[in-house]
Parts: C-alpha cells; structure tokens; sequence
C-alpha cells in the first residue's frame, strides 16, 4: 500500500509539473506571436507600439491639418489614447493590412466619455467597418457602423447618462438586445477590464460581436465592397468634441491583452 501511494503521489507531482509546462509553453507561443491552445494570435506585445503606427489620414485629424493622429502611448501594459490637442484624434493601425476574416479579442477599461472604436479591415485613411465602442451618453458598445463607407449600421442600444455607463435605453435592431436595459447595469463593470470580441467574414461582411462572452449584435452588410475584402486592424480616438463637452485631451481609452485568430 505504502509503495502505490509513493508511485500515485510521484505521478501527481509529475502531471503536475507537466501541466505547468504546457501552460508556460502556452503562454511563451502566444507571448512569441504563435497561436494559443484556441488559436488566437497576440497582436500587442504591452510594451511597444511594435506592429502597429498612428495614422493622421482620418478625418479626425483635421484639427491638426492631419499632421498628427491623437496621443498614443503603452502604459501599464495598455495601449492608451486620447486627443492630442483639442478636437484632434485618430487611428492606431496594424501594419499588417491583409486580414480578412478573422476574430479579434480586446480588453477596454476606457473613460466615460472619449468616442472611441474597433475598426476591422481598415485602411490608413480609416475607413472600415467598425465595432462600436462610443463610451459616452448617447453612444453604444458592439453595434456596427460603416465608418467611412456610407455610415450604414445598427445598434440594439444606446447610453443614456452622461455620467453613468450602467443606464442604457433599448433601440430596436435586427438583432435584439440580449439582456434587459436593469440587467446590464450589473452586467456590465465601468472602471474594470471588460473584454469586447469581433468577427467580420465574407463579403458582403457578416460581422459578430461579443461582450464579455455574449453575443451582442449579428449583422450582414447589404453590399459587395471589394476594397474591403481586407484591411488592418485599428483603434479610434474621434476628433471633434463628439462624446462631450469639456477637454477631452484629458480622458483616455486604454486596449490590452489583444489577440487574432485568422480564420481562413
């Protein structure tokens, strides 16, 4: 009895040791750009800005004469943004410009206020189809909208305070909202890291999007656009004082832990 109890709890240690093997070796491929255990693909190292640049091609750059695209900065281990000078924003592109149909998984801790969003097959000059992160009253989280492509779109709801994110009314959408306007002040958790999660397939464009794991929004565009077949990936800082009065050179939208997964 003594010796399998010897030989069980030698084999534990040793399941546990591999275990933690292949998690760490998990962790490396994805730290190192290979696809982890589900496929996905870090895109963001949360030290440098390295595979990605700003781009001042956006008409949110206008403020500037489109000499500058909007503050962007890693720090504590986000990409963080915000205008640069009043009324100024932009873009943060991947360099790589040959996604087609793909998932991609973010973390937001934003502040209430900034009009901000996840562009998917875009260009330099911003125009995409876009997974809405309008965090201000008024905007909306997850719909969809043609950013630069005929503003085409929907959302299933909309902020509705301008000071608390937990508020929201119901707006009518070919795709319901999953969660009554009461359930989602729990649902969702302002000053945490919530993950947001987008797919865009075909074309015409089938996009999907996710809130913390729930399906918030599915839509099919109406159209063929061949110069959107594929494209980066971005993140926006809107010019202008759309979202707000007040300066908003002093909030901020921050983005880590994001990841790809090439699906054709």
């Amino acid at each position: 009895m003594l010796r399998y109890l010897v030989v069980t709890a030698g084999a534990a240690v040793l399941a546990a040791l591999l275990l933690g093997t292949v998690s760490s070796a998990s962790q490396d491929r994805t730290a190192k750009g290979k696809a982890d255990d589900r496929g996905y693909v870090s895109i963001f190292d949360g030290k440098t800005l390295k595979g990605w640049h700003v781009s001042a091609k956006t008409g949110h750059s206008r403020a500037s004469k489109n000499k500058s695209g909007g503050n962007w900065k890693v720090e504590g281990g986000a990409i963080t943004g915000s205008q640069d000078i009043p009324g100024n924003g932009g873009i943060v592109i991947t360099d790589k410009q040959d996604y087609r149909n793909f998932e991609v998984v973010l973390e937001m801790r934003n502040d209430f206020g900034p009009d901000s969003g996840l562009f998917l097959r875009s260009n330099d000059q911003g125009q995409a189809f876009q997974a809405m992160i309008d965090y201000h009253s008024g905007g909306n989280l997850m719909g969809v909208y043609g950013e630069g492509l005929g503003g085409f779109g929907t959302r299933n709801f909309t902020f509705t305070d301008p000071k608390d994110p937990g508020k929201i009314k119901e707006n009518e959408s070919p795709f319901k909202l999953p969660m009554t306007p009461a359930a989602w002040a729990k649902f969702w958790k302002h000053g945490e890291w919530n993950e947001l999660k987008a797919r865009i397939e075909g074309n015409p464009a089938k996009i999907t999007t996710w809130i913390k794991g729930v399906k918030f929004m599915e839509w099919t565009d109406t159209a063929m656009r061949p110069r959107h077949d594929r494209g980066g990936i971005a993140l926006q800082v809107h010019g202008g004082t759309y979202g707000g009065p007040g300066d908003l050179t002093k909030l901020q939208v921050r983005y880590r832990n994001i990841r790809v997964k090439v699906l054709d």
